[in-house]
Formats: structure tokens, C-alpha cells, sequence
């Protein structure tokens, strides 16, 4: 045993050796990786072999909430192509762009791994448009907001293992919270010096105060990479998935984004990685050039008004609206008569512990069941409660002796 001890304590001398070796001076060390219960864990963290971000990141992809981005809208839903982008090949994307940036700057790719494989667990049934029913639902009932970025912490920081939350780093949690793709901006320095207060003061001013999270900034490069990382993996991605679709042409996009950026994804990728990696390289924040983030921001305008906002793809946005509402509403009246048949109990609050049950509004206790499901789920959830099932036939013989028969209902 004592022989064991000591080439495990070798093990994590050399992986604290190599971090002052490699890293940059404005890299985030696991050294300074701060969990709110330290306690908790099973291995302390200054004696696992495992960093604290790599065991923050196979806690994520354990997750039940991980195991559902299998089938999350990213962009496209109810387009019958196996090869769209579904929100699971996305994060993966957002991680390796993360990565190589991360390692040409000298940063901790297990910081940047964590933050990208759970910056959209929050994400809800059919994508955004899914996202801002929600967020109507919170509001017209008086409970707040909602909005993805949050609701991925609070998945893993409030829901998951019955509500007791997987005791993940404070620099993953706030790169989740953080992370917010729709907001370009040129430069992204961190807020450095967060602490466990200032983040749950962001945290829950996510859910009370409109449109928040677009006014906070990680608090370690590792976060910014992640959050400019999201952008660079779904600006091409998108174009290839609308171009597959037919929603668009490649000679549609603008020549002068073409002609600075590219117009296929892997040449989008490549350009804007590298020109970020230029132009951070030895800097304590991310930069883009001029002329390439100007490029950037009008091929998220072109993207915006010929894919996202594209009426070809919004004529079921209704039928998707009612569908949330009826679901929302019903899960709520079943909570207020206190049915334990019904499928939020079934599914998701015979899980939870007491202090979910005796702390959560009723609303908000749907919102999260709600949020969680998958696309199929939910399609299944509302076909199961609100669409008549047939009973099907039945077969009745005739009374000869062909062995024929005749349909009865």
C-alpha cells in the first residue's frame, strides 16, 4: 500500500511539474481549482491522480443531463437527415477548436474539455426557439427568466443526483454560465478574481433579470476560449448543415466574407482559429484582427437573416409554441393536485430530494422537467397526454368455414 501511495504522489508531482513547465503565466493551474464542498469528494483533489478539471469533465459526461444531448436540436429540427449537427456533435466541436487554441496558447485544456462538453446542457427541445418559449412561460407566470446558460449550471449544480448536484470546480461552472456564443465582441478579457459569491450573484441574476448572461464574462482565459470557441464552431457548421438543406447556396454568402474568412467550414475554422491564436499568443485576453472580426460579424448576419431567422424553417413555430404551453400547463396542474401518476413524477421528482421539493417553485419544478427532455421525449410527452390513441381493431371470424375474418371496432 505504502509503495501504491508513493507512485501515486509521483504521478501528481509530475503533473504539477509539468503545468509550471508548459502553462502559460496566465493559464488556469488545478491548483487553483476551488470546489464549494471539498469535503464531498470521495479523493480529495490534492491527492487524485486526476486533475480537478479532467475529474470535472468525466462528472459531466456521467451525467444523466450529458446522456441527453444525444437527440437536442441545434439548429434544424424536424428535418428528417442523419447527417444535421445535433447538439452532441456540437459540444464536441466547441471542444476541440477549444482545445488547439488552448494548447498553442499554453492554457489547460482539462479547464477548456470541462467548460465545452457542459455549456449547453441547459439547451431545451428544439433549440433556441424552444429556449424563448420558456423564457415567455417563466415570465408570463411571475417566476423569473430563462435562459440556457443558466440552466446548464443549475443541471448540474442543483438537479442532478437528486438534486444534490455534482460538486463541479467554480472555473467550470462560470465558463458554463459565461459562455454565451450569440455575443461577438472583438477582445475577451476574463474577469478575474471571482469568487463563489460574486459567481451565485451572476448565477441567479440569470433567472430574475432579462438578458443577463449576455453582461458576464468568464473568469479564467480557458472560459473565453470556450465562449469565442462556440462561435467558431457553429458560424460554419450552420452554413454547411443550410447549405445541405437547401435552405441556401455556398455562392450566397457575401464575396468579401468569402474572400477574408472562406465560405466552407473547415476554411472558416481554420482562419479564424488561427488568426485568434496570432493575435492572443502571450496576452492575458483573445483577440481578433480587424479585419477578420468584421468578416466574422457580417458572416453572423448573413447567418442570422438567410438561416436562423429563415421563414422556410419557422412555419411550425406555432404548433412547437402550443405544444410547450400545453405541456407546461399540465405539469403544473398535476403538481397542484398533487397527481403522482402524472409523467413529472414518474419521470423526474420521484428522483429529487427533499430540499428540490420543499425549495422549488411549482412552475419552475415543470420548467426544469421541461427543460431536461430531449426532442423525441417531448414530442412523446405531448402525443401521450394531449392526441387521442387509437384503440386499434379487432378481429372478429366469420361463421363459415373459409377461416376468413371481418374487422369490429
Amino acid at each position: 500500500m505504502k509503495r501504491k501511495d508513493e507512485v501515486f504522489s509521483k504521478i501528481i508531482l509530475n503533473n504539477l511539474q509539468r503545468e509550471r513547465k508548459v502553462f502559460s503565466k496566465y493559464a488556469c493551474k488545478n491548483n487553483r481549482g476551488i470546489r464549494k464542498y471539498p469535503d464531498r469528494e470521495k479523493v480529495p483533489d490534492r491527492e487524485n491522480i486526476r486533475p480537478i478539471f479532467f475529474h470535472d469533465t468525466d462528472k459531466i459526461i456521467h451525467s444523466l443531463a450529458y446522456s441527453r444531448y444525444i437527440d437536442k436540436t441545434q439548429v434544424f429540427y424536424l428535418f428528417e437527415n442523419d447527417h444535421i449537427t445535433h447538439r452532441v456533435l456540437h459540444v464536441q466541436f466547441v471542444s476541440k477548436i477549444g482545445r488547439v487554441i488552448g494548447r498553442c496558447l499554453k492554457l489547460n485544456e482539462d479547464l477548456i474539455e470541462a467548460i465545452s462538453l457542459g455549456h449547453d446542457l441547459g439547451h431545451v427541445p428544439y433549440g433556441h426557439d424552444g429556449e424563448k418559449v420558456l423564457d415567455s412561460l417563466c415570465k408570463d407566470n411571475e417566476i423569473g427568466c430563462f435562459c440556457h446558460n443558466a440552466q446548464s449550471v443549475r443541471f448540474l449544480m442543483e438537479i442532478e443526483k437528486g438534486g444534490k448536484g455534482l460538486n463541479l470546480s467554480l472555473q467550470v461552472l462560470d465558463g458554463i454560465l459565461a459562455h454565451n456564443g450569440e455575443m461577438l465582441s472583438k477582445e475577451y478579457k476574463p474577469n478575474y478574481g471571482k469568487t463563489w459569491e460574486k459567481f451565485e450573484e451572476e448565477y441567479m441574476k440569470c433567472f430574475t433579470e432579462e438578458n443577463y448572461s449576455k453582461k458576464i464574462f468568464p473568469m479564467t482565459l480557458e472560459g473565453c476560449v470556450v465562449r469565442i470557441s462556440d462561435v467558431i464552431a457553429y458560424i460554419g457548421r450552420d452554413i454547411e448543415d443550410a447549405i445541405t438543406l437547401r435552405l441556401i447556396e455556398r455562392k450566397d454568402i457575401p464575396q468579401g466574407i468569402r474572400q477574408t474568412i472562406g465560405d466552407s467550414n473547415d476554411k472558416i475554422i481554420n482562419t479564424l482559429a488561427l488568426d485568434l491564436i496570432k493575435n492572443s499568443y502571450d496576452k492575458d485576453y483573445l483577440a481578433f484582427s480587424e479585419d477578420i472580426f468584421k468578416a466574422l460579424k457580417d458572416l453572423m448576419n448573413f447567418n442570422d437573416e438567410n438561416i436562423y431567422h429563415n421563414p422556410q424553417i419557422k412555419t411550425q413555430t406555432h404548433k412547437i409554441e402550443n405544444m410547450f404551453k400545453q405541456l407546461f400547463k399540465k405539469y403544473y396542474q398535476d403538481l397542484e393536485n398533487k397527481d403522482t401518476d402524472s409523467p413529472i413524477y414518474r419521470y423526474f421528482l420521484k428522483d429529487m430530494d427533499d430540499n428540490y421539493h420543499k425549495n422549488t417553485d411549482k412552475k419552475r419544478m415543470a420548467i426544469d422537467f421541461i427543460a431536461g427532455m430531449t426532442d423525441d421525449f417531448f414530442n412523446h410527452q405531448y402525443n401521450e397526454l394531449f392526441v387521442p390513441q387509437s384503440y386499434g381493431y379487432f378481429l372478429k371470424p366469420l361463421n363459415d368455414d373459409s377461416g376468413a375474418c371481418r374487422k369490429i371496432r
